[in-house]
This record gives C-alpha cells, structure tokens and sequence, in this order.
C-alpha cells in the first residue's frame, strides 16, 4: 500500500480552518487527519481551480488592441476568434499547454476552459494537457461539444441553437454552461431556462436572478479582472458579489481570456478581494473546493482525493502571518509554493519538498 505523510499547518474542510496536522495519504485517498502539537513551518492549503478559462487565447497575449467586448471577443467575428482561426495549430497548442504549465506552478489542479474550435479545437486542448499535472473539465464549441465534456455557449443571445445543444448535452448526460450577464442583464433568464450547471459572469445580474440562480443551486464563475479590463464594469457593484454571496449562491473563481489576464488564480483572488472585500475564507473556498458537477472537490478532508500544495514559509515574512487564509488570498504568495500533490486520473503526482521536477 502507498502511504505518505505531510505535515504542517493545513487549511481544512469546509468551512476552510486552518490546524496542525499530519496529513496520511494512501493510494492518493486521504485516509487520516491526524492532530499535532508542533509541525514545520509549512501551510498545506488546498489546490486551485480555474472553473473559467479561454487558454486558446495565449496565443493573442497582450495584443495591442482596443474595443468593445463585441469586437474583442464576441463569436463568430470578434479579434480573438479571427486571431484563433488563423493560427497553426501546433502553435495554438503549445500556446494552450505552457498556459497550463503557468496554472500547476500557480498551485492550479484542474479548470474549466471553454473551448473554440470544433472537434479539432477539442482534441488540441486535450493534447496540451497531455503528461501535466492538471485535469481540464473541456467545454466544447462549434460541434466540439460531441467529444469534450460538454458545452460552454457564449451566450443565449449569440447562438441561434443553444436550446438544440443543450438537449443533446442532456441527452447525452453532458455538463452545460452559460455566459450570461457579462454585457447586461437581458441574456441570464434564457440562460436560467435551460438549468445549466454552471453560470460564468453575471456581472449585471438583477436581484430577481440572483435570487433565482441561488433557489436553482447553480453557481456563479466571476472573472474580476476580466470584467475590469474589458469595460464591463467599473466598480464594485458590477458583479453584485456580495449580493450572490448573501442570497446564497455557489461563487467559483475563473481568469477568462488568456489574452488579457494571466490564468493565475491566486491573483485573482487578491483583487477580488481589494476590490470587492470579500472575506478572504470566502474567497479561499470559491478558488479552491472544485466544481461538483464534474466530481471535482479539493478540500482537504478525510476520504477525498489529495489535491494540495505546500508552502514554505520558513524564510519568510509569512511565518509571521496571523492568518494563512488571509495571507495566501491578500498575498498571492506562488513563490512560496515547496510541493504540489495532486491525484489527477488515479496516479498521485507529487513534485517532492526541496524540489522535484519543474512541469
């Protein structure tokens, strides 16, 4: 039997509270939490999780451009779809797998992507993914959706056929998500109809919706930064995040275009944070518990695959933090991260403390 031990102060359960422990891990299963009275200067917090991401997009980093959201990113004619179009594809994946890359070494185990493309857009995502330590939940589009894991539809009022797609997924017991309520608020009802399970923005959602979304249990991926940079909002009120959160609602934390914000998750939540002052325990548990549609749950608990990274915090200003939860959310301390341990399609990959191979 394969039993590892981690010891450290280890942000647990849900809610997240941090405790000295010993961690027992056997066969990639956390099997025992056992209590400690002194432990390294380590936190062991739970992995990342991107439930938003476009990584095609790499390939059109920080292109100078200006523009509405409709001429920017907007299918079938926006920039980046253009942009997506003309690219070798062998380009577009290495594109798509050193943003992977960025997301493990930003503590990141797995992500939602909508994927442009079709079935060879699919198909080169998945080869990017191939031999790293991250597992994709991939949303297909334009006839992607038959092979992925479902579909991401960019909005009820861009596709004619959402209603057909969304049957098939159904029919074919596959994941369904939504942008909606990105530009305005008109878009989310439709959406709401066909009982996706996910929502991604709803940046201009009404108190009424929330309040429906939250009755029908689905979440709400926000992507702060991207909402920011692209002129959907300009304050705090836009998304109504504390609203969702006081309703109710599951919040999850995406980055969205690689084209305009790097896909590290840590950073979004300190500026959603800043911005927004949500309590860094809320914001801790959007970024990290998963997405249960897709079976996913990192939270560090008994009888739960081991997803975790370790940090190191002895040589650093953060052995005097207070708070762990705080700090890792306020701080964005990648570089402190010592080891990744990740239970990704049943083999336990763990870069060892002290180093171990760079992905």
């Amino acid at each position: 039997m394969d039993e590892k031990f981690y010891s450290g102060m280890a942000i647990l359960g849900e809610p997240l509270a941090p405790r000295p422990v010993t961690i027992v891990v056997r066969n990639g299963i956390i099997d025992k939490i056992e209590d400690e009275k002194h432990v390294p200067n380590r936190w062991i917090c739970p992995a990342f999780f991107n439930a938003h991401t476009h990584l095609g997009d790499t390939v059109a980093m920080d292109l100078p451009c200006s523009g509405d959201l409709e001429s920017l990113v907007t299918p079938p004619s926006g920039l980046k779809h253009r942009i997506l179009v003309e690219t070798p594809p062998d380009l577009l994946t290495n594109g798509m797998k050193s943003s992977v890359r960025s997301m493990v070494r930003c503590g990141t185990a797995g992500f939602v992507d909508f994927r442009e493309g079709g079935v060879a857009g699919v198909s080169f995502l998945r080869e990017a993914c191939k031999d790293l330590p991250c597992r994709p939940v991939i949303l297909g589009r334009e006839g992607g959706e038959r092979i992925s894991d479902g579909a991401g539809i960019s909005s009820a009022r861009d596709i004619n056929s959402y209603a057909e797609i969304v049957t098939r997924m159904r029919r074919d017991g596959k994941l369904v998500a939504f942008h909606a309520g990105e530009k305005d608020g008109s878009d989310i009802d439709a959406a709401l109809a066909c009982e996706p399970d996910l929502l991604v923005h709803c940046t201009h959602a009404a108190p009424s919706q929330i309040r429906a979304i939250a009755d029908a249990g689905i979440p709400i991926v926000i992507c702060p930064r991207s909402n920011f940079l692209l002129k959907v909002t300009g304050s705090a009120d836009h998304p109504p995040v504390r609203e969702m959160i006081k309703q109710g609602v599951r919040i999850l934390i995406g980055t969205d275009n690689a084209m305009f914000v790097q896909p590290d998750i840590m950073h979004e939540i300190s500026f959603a944070h800043t911005i927004y002052q949500i309590p860094p325990v809320d914001l801790l548990d959007s970024a990290t518990t998963g997405f249960d549609a897709a079976g996913i749950n990192h939270s560090i608990k008994e009888g739960n695959p081991v997803n975790f990274n370790i940090f190191d915090i002895s040589d650093s200003n953060l052995q005097f933090s207070h708070d762990p939860v705080a700090s890792i959310v306020k701080r964005s301390p990648a570089d402190r991260i010592c080891a990744r341990v990740f239970y990704i399609e049943s083999k336990l990959i763990e870069q060892p403390l002290g180093g171990g191979p760079h992905v």
